[in-house]
């Protein structure tokens, strides 16, 4: 019981102090926003071992999927207005 009425007030204090403070590093591109890569890190990836070096084909594959859904779907609008029927 006394835990707990130690927990309440601490966080009465904590509201009436403004809240709890993020940690905002050193350097920040906004106020919370405090991002800090760890030392040896680039600031550019590409060329480096980071780079996670994408191959076209792998990147392509949702513009592919995506243009053999159209393709389908195209197809079955032009079934549905042949016959009427909508087939999946």
């Amino acid at each position: 019981m006394k835990f707990k009425s130690l927990a309440v007030a601490a966080s009465a204090l904590m509201i009436l102090s403004g809240g709890a403070v993020a940690y905002d590093g050193t350097k920040c591109s906004a106020p919370g926003d405090c991002w800090e890569a760890k030392p040896g890190f680039p600031e550019k990836i590409k060329g480096t071992k980071y780079d996670p070096k994408h191959s076209e084909k792998e990147l392509n594959k949702q513009t592919q999927a995506m243009q053999a859904m159209e393709k389908r779907n195209a197809e079955r609008v032009e079934q549905f207005k042949k016959t009427g029927n909508w087939v999946y």
